[in-house]
C-alpha cells in the first residue's frame, strides 16, 4: 500500500511539468518474513529498507550507464558527421554569398539579366512570364528538370501534384527552394528574396555550428564522470550482504532459525502478561541492541540441532517399528 500510494502521488499532481514516475521493482515477501516482520525484528526491517533503496541506487546506475553508452555513441560517431556536414554547408554558404554580391549591386544599378529555356530576358516581365511557361511546359510533360540560370544560380522547377503549386529550386553550392505563383513580377521578387536571405542562413548555421561544438565538449567532460553513487550503492549491497547472511531468508524453516515461534508461543503461554504489538516492536527494539541477549546465529545454531535431533529420533522410531513388522 505504501508503494501504491507513492506511486500514486507521483502521477495525481496539480503541477504543469510533465508527470513522470520512478520505475522501481516491488519486493515479494515469504510467510515467514511477514511474520518476521510482524515480531518488529529490527533487522527485518532494515533489510527491507535497504532492499527498496538499493534498487533504486541500481535504477539510477543503469540509467546512468545507458546514458554513457548514449554519450560514446554520440561522440563517436553522431557528431563528427553533424560536424562534418555542417562545415559544409557554411563553406556553400559562404561561396553562394559572395556570388550573390554582384547580383545586389546590379539590382541597385536596375540591371536585369536571366536566361530561360536558353534566352537571355533583360526585362522583368518577359523573363517572369518565361518562367510560367517553362513551367507549364513541365508539368504537361510530366517531368522535373533546368528551366534557366541566373548569375551562376541554376533554376529547376518541379510541380508538386499534391498540393497543385509549382516549385523553384534556385542552386549553386547550396539549394533555395521557392514556391511559384500566378504573378509574373512576384516570382522574381521571391527570387531575389531567396539570395538575399543567404546572409541569415549563413549565420544561422554559424550558430548551430558552434552548438554542436559546444555540444561535443560537454558530452566528452560527462561520459568521463562515475557514478555519483557508486560508494553509497556498494556500502548498502555489502550491509544488504550481511543482514541476508545474518537471516538466512533463503533457508527452510526460516521462523525456527529466527526463534520467532519460541517467543510468540512464550507470549501466548502467559495469561498475565497482557502485551501489545506496539510494546513487543519496542522490546525486541531495545533488547536487540542488549549484548546479554542471544545472537540471531545462536538461535539458528540452536534450532539446526533440535530439527537434527528430531530427525534422528524420527529414523530410530522408524527403524524399530520395520523391526517388529
Amino acid at each position: 500500500m505504501e508503494n501504491k500510494q507513492k506511486f500514486i502521488s507521483q502521477i495525481m499532481t496539480s503541477k504543469s511539468p510533465v508527470r513522470a514516475c520512478e520505475d522501481v521493482d516491488d519486493a515479494a515477501l515469504s510467510y515467514a518474513e511477514i511474520k518476521a516482520l510482524a515480531t518488529g525484528n529490527p533487522y527485518i526491517r532494515e533489510k527491507m529498507d535497504l532492499d527498496i533503496q538499493v534498487s533504486k541506487l541500481k535504477l539510477m546506475k543503469a540509467n546512468h550507464t545507458s546514458q554513457k553508452y548514449r554519450l560514446e555513441t554520440d561522440i563517436a560517431k553522431n557528431y563528427p558527421v553533424q560536424i562534418a556536414a555542417q562545415k559544409e554547408q557554411i563553406a556553400g554558404l559562404r561561396a553562394d554569398r559572395e556570388a550573390v554580391k554582384p547580383i545586389l549591386e546590379e539590382k541597385e544599378k536596375d540591371n536585369f539579366s536571366m536566361m530561360i529555356g536558353g534566352k537571355t530576358y533583360t526585362d522583368r516581365k518577359e523573363a517572369g512570364t518565361a518562367i510560367l511557361a517553362a513551367c507549364a511546359g513541365l508539368k504537361a510533360v510530366k517531368s522535373n528538370g533546368q528551366i534557366g540560370e541566373f548569375h551562376g544560380f541554376s533554376l529547376n522547377a518541379s510541380y508538386d501534384s499534391f498540393y497543385q503549386t509549382y516549385k523553384l529550386t534556385i542552386k549553386r553550392q547550396c539549394s533555395y527552394q521557392i514556391e511559384i505563383g500566378k504573378d509574373v513580377l512576384g516570382n522574381l521578387q521571391r527570387i531575389s528574396n531567396a539570395l538575399t536571405g543567404i546572409e541569415k542562413r549563413l549565420t544561422e548555421a554559424e550558430q548551430k555550428m558552434e552548438n554542436l561544438l559546444s555540444q561535443l565538449a560537454t558530452a566528452q567532460e560527462e561520459v568521463e564522470k562515475p557514478f555519483p553513487k557508486e560508494a553509497e550503492l556498494t556500502e548498502k549491497m555489502e550491509r544488504l550482504a550481511e543482514l541476508n547472511s545474518l537471516l538466512n531468508m533463503d533457508e527452510k524453516g526460516t521462523s525456527e532459525a529466527l526463534g520467532m515461534g519460541e517467543d510468540i508461543a512464550a507470549v501466548a503461554d502467559s495469561p498475565r502478561c497482557a502485551v501489545t504489538m506496539a510494546g513487543r516492536v519496542s522490546e525486541l527494539s531495545h533488547t536487540a541492541d542488549s549484548v546479554q541477549k542471544p545472537s540471531v546465529l545462536g538461535k539458528l545454531k540452536q534450532a539446526q540441532e533440535r530439527l537434527s535431533h528430531e530427525a534422528k529420533n524420527w529414523k530410530h522410531t522408524a527403524k524399530k517399528k520395520e523391526q517388529q513388522l
